[in-house]
């Protein structure tokens, strides 16, 4: 099972989400998608241990990480998946769709860039990466 780390707090970063997973899924691929399995605990209030428990859960499973890192700082808590993922021998296929430079290999810090199996500029090559 894939697991996708993103950013998912904006109709545009969600729908960019369910794009990619959509994609990945036509290739073949089981994918996992915080924002759907993490929908239960959304609240209101939020249920922030459930949702905290859920990704872990979906991670320990995961055979493979897609991370979408964008931005001038990627994510916080795509860059913690990222973390645990490495920390955990599950290999990273890092997404940066931004056209801003980074410092190394394009992303804003070398910790990112250097925890990725690669690092890709599209859905399609993140699909490629993944076949």
């Amino acid at each position: 099972m894939i697991y996708l780390a993103a950013p998912l707090f904006t109709a545009a970063e969600q729908a960019f989400n369910a794009e990619l997973a959509r994609r990945l899924r036509a290739a073949g691929h089981e994918v996992a998608v915080p924002q759907d399995f993490c929908a239960p605990c959304a609240g209101p209030p939020p249920d922030f241990a459930g949702i905290h428990r859920a990704c872990l859960d979906h991670l320990a499973r995961a055979s493979s990480v897609v991370a979408v890192l964008d931005g001038a700082d990627p994510d916080s808590g795509t860059c913690f998946e990222v973390g645990w993922a490495v920390a955990r021998g599950i290999p990273v296929i890092g997404l940066r769709t931004d056209l801003r430079p980074g410092e190394d290999g394009g992303l804003p810090n070398c910790m990112l860039t250097r925890s990725c199996r690669t690092v890709v500029r599209s859905i399609d090559a993140a699909v490629a990466a993944l076949t």
